[in-house]
């Protein structure tokens, strides 16, 4: 080789190696591992289908009127009799539209072989565009809101999606059943290629290899095409494998299609008992292949992985941010939160102080982190040490030897298993403490109570909706002093919270002293600059213990309410630094609609009040239906639109997460995306037709003085104290005749939800 020709490799080479190292530098500097390095992609399937019907203009309009970013429209493609396409969920009418309650559709009902099995229904490609005029659409997952059924939403054309009408950021063709229609002489493949002509489609996906073949040569340049896997052990039609074993042979899919869709348990599948397994390399393997991957089945209304602690964001985020791939796409029924997963919650510096940016919400866990573990055990409260939450919580009850310790109810049937034990003899009734059958702390001694088997609560088993099974009889159970000395070695925890309640019963009828038990823990307890609160419903005991200590006292509103008088405030204000109300109370409802915001927030904080709210959780059925089946959009509101000083849950490591986000820490008002502002209260109750509407309730009630204000603590009645058994190094001191809390009977609501939304959809 000649010195020039020599001289011209060596150049080439070091052109290669910039190139590739530039490249290299592209891949590097961009934070998300999908494909191209770009974010993941949101398919609003059916638009926003987990609120209004499945491919409705309602749908799809919630969507836009969001602001969502990187949005695309999601159309499953179904041929009529005269070869129309519309955007339909199924083969069959009647699951989502009103087919069946109208007349004269009895001779319209067919049994046709699907796939090789036989299914019976009134089958779309029995209609005419024009025979489905009178149609319209409803919610077809019947664990969703029906109340927006009455509103004649029409069934929709693919023409009609893709007019300037709906504006579609993006859109996907689904094409599930080419060749059940091409048994019935309708083309799925000369429609689809006539869209191709009229409009600008993204992407067609298609479980069928042939029809993807079919249109390879005719589809746009832009159009992507991806094969879609359905069951592992399904088989395709047109090739005759499983869908399981082509997942395995991804190079030849690359010859038809750029990306696969594959259900999300083909990335991360679960066990029998709904725990993850670890990951598969399937996205990986696909990446290196070339192929996008998209995954499916993403709903918040519906159980998933139990390590996920019911927060659907926490879902998205084991799929797009996990530090070792992440898929290009999803595909959700409730499209705003795998947006806020994709722009808020991703890449979050975990490590960022909880003092830097915006300090609020204060996270209070009462019972420790209870939705993971049995509350007020020390796994619970090791849990919500880790989770991050600033106050850990212990609601203080009494033994019957004296010890008081931490349990979220007076009645030990709501948090162990002793009605299966041999102390289930002792039920009584109580009308004073609002309990009909209960075994009370008190009537067992603190050996008998650590005897006990923690049990997890489980507060919607009604829906099937249950807590971490794994764990749900864990823990052991702290008397007062161990809970303190815990959190006092706690670097991430800020505060206690301890609540005084029943104080005024212990007392006359208990011969027990909870407030004094309370005082002495404290004043013989070494705290290393951890806060203390204290919480009570009772004025009488935040006054007592006014007069003792420096604590911060918090008074808990016991009722939903509508307002407050300003003197009842001024009073408060004599006892009390702080307030606790309910979420109802902020934004009230009716049936779990939303029907506005009060302002009662705001007037405490006026006479420097701060204001808790509670009491959060994860599960689906506990939000309002206004919030889309997703806790940080509820935890949005109190925080943005409610302007509460911190909010109180049993799940902290989502409100961790969520005071974390990259959409609100650190953000002026103007910079927060439109997804991210508080939802328009009354949305979706404007959106229903008026018989729809639920009937109105009696409105709550506006907070006295007479509310606050209680009688004078009654003193302590002695009674014989059991030799003392404290299990933990604690010797109460023998009752004295002291004052003591004035008993108040808490009515204890938790009313069944059912899952979320909001709306701003007056305009349409």
């Amino acid at each position: 080789m000649s010195r020039f020709g020599l001289l011209l490799c060596i150049l080439l080479l070091l052109l290669w190696a910039a190139l590739a190292s530039a490249k290299g530098s592209r891949n590097r500097s961009s934070v998300w591992q999908t494909l191209d390095g770009n974010a993941p992609l949101v398919v609003a399937r059916g638009g926003f289908s987990g609120v209004f019907p499945d491919s409705s203009d309602f749908a799809y309009n919630l969507t836009r009127v969001l602001g969502l970013p990187n949005v695309v429209y999601w159309c499953d493609v179904q041929l009529t009799k005269d070869g129309a396409g519309i955007c339909f969920p199924d083969l069959r009418l009647e699951n989502g539209s009103t087919v069946g309650s109208l007349p004269g559709q009895e001779n319209k009902h067919n049994t046709y072989l699907v796939d090789g099995a036989s299914m019976q229904g009134w089958f779309i490609v029995d209609f005419t565009l024009d025979d489905l005029w009178n149609i319209t659409l409803k919610q077809g997952v019947y664990s969703r809101s029906n109340k927006f059924d009455r509103l004649s939403l029409p069934i929709l054309t693919v023409q009609d999606l893709t007019s300037q009408q709906f504006s579609a950021p993006g859109l996907w063709l689904n094409i599930q059943h080419d060749a059940f229609f091409r048994q019935r002489n309708l083309s799925m493949r000369s429609f689809v290629i006539s869209v191709f002509r009229s409009a600008i489609v993204d992407y067609v996906s298609s479980p069928e290899v042939n029809f993807l073949r079919s249109i390879l040569a005719r589809k746009p340049s832009r159009t992507k095409l991806v094969f879609r896997f359905l069951g592992q052990d399904e088989v395709e039609p047109s090739i005759n494998q499983t869908y399981g074993s082509l997942s395995r042979n991804l190079a030849t899919i690359k010859a038809f299609a750029s990306g696969i869709l594959v259900p999300k348990s083909y990335i991360w599948p679960v066990d029998e008992n709904l725990y993850l397994q670890p990951h598969t390399s399937l996205v990986l393997d696909a990446h290196a292949e070339g192929l996008e991957v998209f995954a499916s089945d993403f709903a918040n209304d519906v159980p998933f992985a139990y390590n996920f602690s019911y927060d659907p964001v926490a879902e998205y985020l084991s799929f797009i941010d996990n530090g070792e791939f992440s898929v290009d796409g999803v595909i959700s029924d409730f499209a705003i939160t795998p947006t806020e997963a994709i722009s808020c919650f991703s890449h979050i510096d975990n490590n960022v102080s909880r003092d830097s940016g915006k300090a609020i919400p204060l996270v209070i866990s009462t019972n420790g982190s209870s939705g993971d573990y049995p509350g007020c055990t020390d796994l619970a409260y090791e849990g919500a040490m880790s989770d991050g939450a600033d106050i850990l919580g212990c609601p203080v009850q009494m033994s019957k030897d004296g010890i008081p310790f931490c349990l979220g109810s007076v009645n030990l049937i709501d948090s162990t298993t002793v009605a299966q034990s041999e102390f289930s003899n002792v039920t009584t009734a109580i009308p004073e403490l609002g309990v009909v059958n209960g075994i009370f702390t008190f009537s067992l001694t603190w050996s008998q109570i650590l005897s006990l088997t923690p049990a997890i609560s489980n507060p919607y088993a009604d829906y099937r909706l249950y807590r971490n099974p794994k764990f749900k009889n864990a823990g052991k159970y702290m008397a007062l002093p161990d809970f303190l000395l815990l959190a006092s070695n706690a670097s991430s925890v800020s505060g206690v919270l301890i609540i005084v309640e029943n104080a005024a019963y212990l007392a006359k009828n208990q011969g027990l002293s909870v407030t004094d038990a309370v005082r002495d823990v404290l004043q013989d307890a070494i705290l290393n600059n951890v806060k203390v609160m204290i919480q009570s419903t009772n004025s009488s005991v935040l006054i007592k213990l006014k007069e003792e200590s420096n604590y911060e006292l918090v008074y808990k509103v016991d009722e939903d309410i509508r307002d407050a008088d300003n003197s009842t405030i001024r009073e408060i204000k004599k006892f009390a630094d702080s307030v606790v109300i309910s979420k109802a109370s902020v934004f009230p409802n009716v049936e779990k609609y939303l029907t506005g915001r009060t302002d009662v927030v705001q007037k405490l904080q006026a006479f420097e009040l701060k204001v808790y709210a509670e009491v959060f959780q994860n599960e689906f059925v506990s939000q309002a239906w206004d919030f889309f089946s997703d806790v940080n959009v509820e935890i949005n509101n109190f925080v943005m639109g409610g302007g509460v000083d911190g909010i109180i849950t049993e799940f902290p490591r989502t409100a961790v997460q969520y005071r974390r986000n990259k959409c609100y820490l650190g953000l002026s008002e103007e910079e927060i995306p439109q997804f991210m502002l508080p939802v328009y209260s009354k949305g979706l109750w404007s959106t229903m037709d008026p018989q729809d509407r639920p009937p109105a309730e009696a409105p709550k009630p506006v907070l006295t003085n007479a509310d606050v204000v209680d009688p004078p603590l009654p003193p302590v009645v002695s009674k014989a104290a059991p030799p003392s058994d404290t299990g933990s190094g604690f010797i109460p001191s023998a009752p004295t005749p002291k004052q003591n809390g004035q008993p108040k009977v808490v009515a204890f609501n938790f009313p069944s939800y059912l899952a979320a939304l909001i709306a701003t959809l007056a305009p349409f």
